[in-house]
């Protein structure tokens, strides 16, 4: 059930000159290759598992990446052509399937929902092109976010990953698939990281009937939900997704989002971190409808969005604003009590143009544009000091502002005289 996986890919540019060739030669001379100047197609390897017995092999994206062949060789020595089925760079998943094979012995799915942290899993691999090796290890931590893409998902074990383990599974203590082996922290000893396989059950239809995979998209810019922000928006805690922008006439928009909305749970999911968002939506296809349960002003609300397709330029759930044109800087003057020098903007809103002596705040930046506080919009000076004059000293106040291509909230905390 678990399978090596060898890849042949097409050498790039000139082999060039051999030294052993230059200072001695075949023939007495030095001379380029004769196969007209290339280099010979070099091999690389990997690991995968048969899911059907009709020969259908998942393993990672990047194991078949660019690939001009691939050869699968089972258990028992029996060796197979594959061709590519289907691949999800974005999860880094591949399907493949074994051309002639049937009645193969396959590795069940399990439920990586289900695992917890301190189970004992294994990984089974071909590390180096040893062959089929076992090491044993814990579930160290779930959901880690390692920068590998935008659906960030790990199952972080200390199980032996090792360069040819790619692809492998990773299997509980019964004996089923729970995740994918990808990734190993460079430098470190006993950290690596696997692809739960719920992700893989998400997708897997789709890379067998299409060959690649559409995801659903809410059309909206969220941010994380610090503790200054939960302060400032009244939240029982630090939790959910913070709606920055909401794009015009897409799902979140049909749906009655809005921004400053902080959307806390999808389908009934929770969702306690704000990457979380991006994950949960893009599981659902193009069309589908989903629950949608986001705070407004204290108070839960249930609502459904229809959504769109999520374009490949894209990359994720959120739809990027757009910055305002014309904006220009007039006369800069104060906002005291934010400890700000601010300047009107052409077409609204107040730039941040520098900070009062003293004054060390984390959530403005040099540039930023002050669109809303409060949700008060700002269109000048006098309007910020007129918004800021409301808010009740020793509390937090709420800007929404631009920073470059993109619209987010801060929050800014109103000091005590």
């Amino acid at each position: 059930m678990v399978v090596n996986i060898t890849t042949t890919h097409e050498s790039r540019g000139p082999e060039g000159l051999d030294p052993f060739d230059f200072f001695f030669g075949p023939h007495g001379g030095g001379r380029l290759n004769p196969r007209g100047g290339q280099r010979p197609p070099q091999t690389a390897l990997g690991t995968g598992f048969i899911i059907d017995p009709s020969g259908y092999v998942v393993t990672n994206e990047h194991v078949i990446r660019e690939a001009s062949g691939v050869r699968v060789r089972l258990a028992d020595e029996r060796e197979f052509e594959a061709e590519v089925v289907g691949r999800d760079p974005k999860l880094d998943l591949a399907l493949l399937r074994l051309k002639g094979a049937s009645g193969l012995p396959v590795a069940p799915l399990g439920d990586s929902e289900q695992l917890r942290v301190g189970e004992h899993v294994l990984a089974v691999g071909n590390p180096f092109g040893l062959g089929h090796t076992v090491t044993l290890g814990i579930v160290s931590a779930k959901a880690r976010a390692i920068g590998a893409g935008p659906y960030d998902d790990f199952i972080q074990t200390d199980a032996s990953i090792n360069p040819g383990n790619s692809g492998g599974p990773l299997f509980n203590w019964r004996g089923e698939v729970v995740g994918i082996n990808t990734a190993i922290r460079a430098g470190a000893n006993g950290i690596g990281f696997a692809i739960p396989v719920d992700a893989l059950k998400d997708v897997l239809p789709q890379l067998r009937e299409k060959g690649f995979v559409e995801r659903g998209k809410l059309g909206l810019a969220f941010q994380p939900v610090t503790r200054e922000l939960a302060a400032a928006l009244q939240l029982d805690a630090p939790k959910g997704a913070l709606v920055a922008e909401v794009e015009p006439g897409g799902a979140a928009a049909r749906a009655g989002i809005k921004p400053g909305d902080v959307i806390v749970d999808v389908n009934g999911t929770p969702i306690l971190h704000a990457e979380e968002l991006r994950r949960n939506v893009a599981r659902n296809a193009p069309g589908s409808e989903i629950e949608v349960t986001v705070v407004r002003g204290q108070k839960r609300q249930e609502l459904r969005a229809k959504l769109d397709a999520l374009q490949d330029e894209e990359g994720d759930a959120q739809g990027r604003a757009r910055p305002s044109q014309g904006a220009r800087p007039e006369r800069q003057q104060s906002a005291e009590k934010l400890g700000i020098h601010v300047s009107d903007v052409a077409g609204g809103g107040v730039r941040v143009d520098g900070f009062a002596q003293g004054v060390d705040t984390q959530e403005l930046q040099v540039g930023d544009v002050i669109l809303e506080v409060n949700g008060a919009p700002i269109k000048d000076v006098a309007g910020l000091r007129a918004a800021i004059g409301k808010t009740k000293e020793g509390s937090t106040a709420l800007l929404k502002v631009r920073r470059g291509k993109v619209v987010q909230f801060a929050a800014v905390p109103i000091p005590a005289r």
